[in-house]
């Protein structure tokens, strides 16, 4: 922990994403996976928490598990495993503040600055959402997003919405380039992935 420094942006709630049923890493619980001597969320958890007022998991399974790290742990109201956008919809009904910044759980290199950068682009842009882009294309499960649009997202999972570019469409949304830290977005989706990154 030691040797991460982030800057804490106040009025921010963090939120990571560990509710997948991670079927590409044979179905156990990516969040909890080993990687270098911790579990993947342990890693998101490092990074993120310094730069947040306060922190939430969300996970659908092994609950008690989580709740292991000291954070809040909130699960999918939405059932049927409709995927990363039920995970924000819960996270959203937690959160105490207007701001709530989203990350994956297998993600454990995000940039220590990922929320300040966000932040600065929504309040500059008067946005309702930013979203992380490297190379031209959105990181879209790395976002920074105002509470206010916890209502919206409800109705396009009620209407059986699921993809998160399709939702954000409708709303006023700008990407922020990372192209200066496009590794720092690498995520590990399988057994294979996670060895060949631990090793690196």
């Amino acid at each position: 922990m030691s040797e991460i420094t982030a800057s804490r942006i106040a009025g921010v709630t963090g939120l990571i994403l560990a509710g997948g049923l991670s079927r590409r890493m044979g179905g156990g619980d990516k969040g909890l996976q080993p990687f270098r001597d911790k579990p993947l969320v342990a890693h998101a958890i490092e990074r993120l928490a310094p730069q947040v007022d306060t922190l939430i998991i969300n996970a659908t399974q092994n609950r008690e598990a989580y709740e292991a790290f000291g954070h809040p742990v909130v699960s999918d109201a939405i059932t049927g495993n409709p995927g990363p956008l039920a995970g924000l919809h819960a996270g959203l009904g937690a959160c105490a503040t207007s701001l709530l910044a989203t990350v994956p759980c297998d993600s454990p290199f995000l940039p220590v600055d990922l929320v300040g950068r966000l932040h600065r682009a929504l309040i500059g842009a008067s946005a309702q959402l930013a979203v992380v882009q490297t190379g031209g294309r959105p990181e879209a499960v790395f976002m920074l997003c105002r509470r206010e649009v916890r209502d919206n997202l409800g109705r396009y999972l009620a209407n059986g919405g699921r993809k998160i570019d399709a939702w954000y469409a409708a709303l006023s949304v700008i990407e922020v380039p990372f192209d200066d830290e496009v590794a720092a977005f690498a995520n590990i989706n399988t057994l294979e992935e996670l060895k060949r990154l631990e090793s690196k």
